[in-house]
């Protein structure tokens, strides 16, 4: 494929229920825990320019007082780094083998908590954080109802509180099917169909199908709540979208 094709995202707001449930246990099952792990470590310089850029991003908004909660927090990657800027870091994941890595990777720390636990049907009360966050494309990649998961995320922020989605920029799409190339090369995911990758859309032959959201997207997201997000494109590499909770 050309690598020079088109990488204007398509407006995925929810792929289709076979799609959503082969995604969802992708990360649940095959790309967990040390296989997730190995996917951060052999990625090229720039995207690894781009996963510090996240981090940094979320970190702009976190305070030593807030109670947070990192949305698919796998090995514990970004939960780690966040823990030691807020009060009390949540990590959720729908993995029980990344979570028993996330344990060890993220070591013996008072600010964190692992739980097994699914973004769309959490066991928090109501307005509890002050900081929910769920990036590095999850909003897609959880294989779950996008429509569902903002809004849960929605019920637990508390009034004022802040939602951070992010996805790929369309700029960052020859970077990121590069990453996704080597990946497949270490059998991390499965080869990736050629004629069906496009449109900021990479599919792989095995069933996994990577799909991200526009800025129309989120804003569609958001309006079904009556709320107009903050869109920021951050590093040229991701997209995000900002909500204070009402």
């Amino acid at each position: 494929m050309n690598r020079e094709a088109s990488s204007r995202p398509a407006l995925v707001i929810s792929p289709p229920g076979t799609e959503r449930r082969a995604m969802k246990g992708y990360y649940k099952k095959k790309l967990a825990a040390d296989r997730l792990l190995a996917c951060y470590e052999i990625a090229p310089p720039r995207v690894k320019a781009y996963l510090e850029a996240e981090i940094a991003f979320v970190l702009q908004r976190a305070s030593s007082s807030f109670l947070a909660a990192e949305l698919g927090c796998g090995y514990g990657r970004v939960l780690k780094r966040i823990a030691g800027n807020v009060k009390l870091a949540f990590g959720i994941d729908t993995s029980p083998e990344s979570l028993r890595f996330a344990k060890e990777f993220v070591g013996p720390n008072q600010h964190v908590r692992l739980l097994l636990m699914d973004a769309v049907r959490m066991g928090f009360a109501d307005h509890t954080f002050d900081l929910i966050f769920c990036i590095q494309n999850g909003i897609s990649a959880f294989g779950v109802d996008p429509h569902q998961l903002f809004s849960e995320a929605l019920r637990v922020t508390r009034s004022g509180g802040i939602l951070l989605f992010s996805t790929y920029s369309p700029r960052f799409w020859n970077d990121r099917l590069e990453w996704f190339d080597l990946q497949a090369d270490h059998n991390l995911l499965g080869e990736i169909d050629r004629e069906a990758t496009r449109d900021g859309v990479i599919v792989c032959k095995d069933g996994f199908r990577a799909t991200t959201l526009d800025a129309a997207g989120f804003q569609a997201l958001a309006a079904n709540h009556g709320l107009i997000p903050g869109i920021v494109e951050v590093d040229g590499s991701s997209l995000f979208c900002e909500v204070r909770a009402p």
